[in-house]
Formats: C-alpha cells, sequence, structure tokens
C-alpha cells in the first residue's frame, strides 16, 4: 500500500535535531545570563525593605510600651517582652493583654534570624537592629546593618 508523500513527510519530521536543541538551549543560557543577575538584587533589596519596616513596626511597639508600662524592656526581658508579661524585674504595672505586636511572635529578619534589641541602646535611647545578609556586625551594601537609627 502506497502512502501519500505528505503524510511520509510529516511522519519522518517528529522531533528536534540535535543543532535545534543546542540553538535553545544556548539562547536559554544567554538570557538567564543576562536576566537573573538583576533578580538577584531585586531580592536583597527587598530583603533590606523588609527589615526596616519589622523594624519600625517592632519600635512602635515598643513606644507603646513605655507609655502603657513607663519604661522600656530592659535587654535581659528582650522583645519577647512585646508577646508575652515578662516574669523578670522589672515588672511591667500596666502590660497591655494580648501583647503589643500583631503576631504572636516575635518577628525574625529576612535572613532567618532573631532581631537584636539593646536597652540601653548604641544609638539612641534604645536599638533594635539587625546585622543584615551576613549575620556579623558591621559590614558594607547588604552585609551592613539595619537598625533602628537609619531607618
Amino acid at each position: 500500500m502506497l502512502i501519500p508523500s505528505h503524510r511520509r513527510d510529516t511522519h519522518r519530521r517528529r522531533g528536534f535535531t540535535l543543532i535545534e536543541l543546542m540553538v535553545v538551549i544556548a539562547i536559554l543560557g544567554i538570557l538567564a545570563a543576562l536576566i537573573v543577575p538583576k533578580f538577584v538584587g531585586f531580592t536583597d533589596d527587598a530583603k533590606v525593605s523588609a527589615a526596616r519596616q519589622d523594624i519600625a513596626s517592632i519600635m512602635q511597639a515598643l513606644k507603646i510600651y513605655r507609655i502603657d508600662n513607663g519604661t522600656y524592656p530592659t535587654t535581659e526581658q528582650g522583645l519577647r517582652a512585646l508577646i508575652a508579661k515578662p516574669t523578670i524585674e522589672p515588672i511591667p504595672p500596666n502590660w497591655r493583654q494580648g501583647g503589643y505586636l500583631e503576631r504572636n511572635s516575635v518577628p525574625v529578619d529576612p535572613w532567618k534570624r532573631e532581631y537584636k534589641y539593646l536597652n540601653p541602646g548604641l544609638h539612641g535611647e534604645i536599638d533594635v537592629f539587625s546585622f543584615g545578609r551576613d549575620g556579623q556586625s558591621g559590614g558594607d551594601g547588604y552585609d551592613a546593618d539595619i537598625g533602628s537609627w537609619n531607618l
């Protein structure tokens, strides 16, 4: 039985040739090399912005805590005093039922580390800060400390 010529051609040409696949892979590689570095910078920028917003929210909660209780939590009481009434001195006299943060937990920075808290602070009356991407004090760029003093 004879197969019509137009059906024979479509049977032969089912997949891509090796050269076509290599050209597509090369094009995708070039596009990835151009686009990915731009998005990596956006990710770091977004993390720094998120840390600044978290610190601003924590500072607001600390100010309300001070209005209610007359003082900020001590360094030993820490930021946990915003979600649970401290059990070490000085015990806050008017601690707000339900705490001072919307969540029932102290937020962690975008790099999954706890925010640091000092009372008295080195830069102000109190300091709330993150060590940034590298997790160490100091640094430049995305590794720089992000604190309540530079919001």
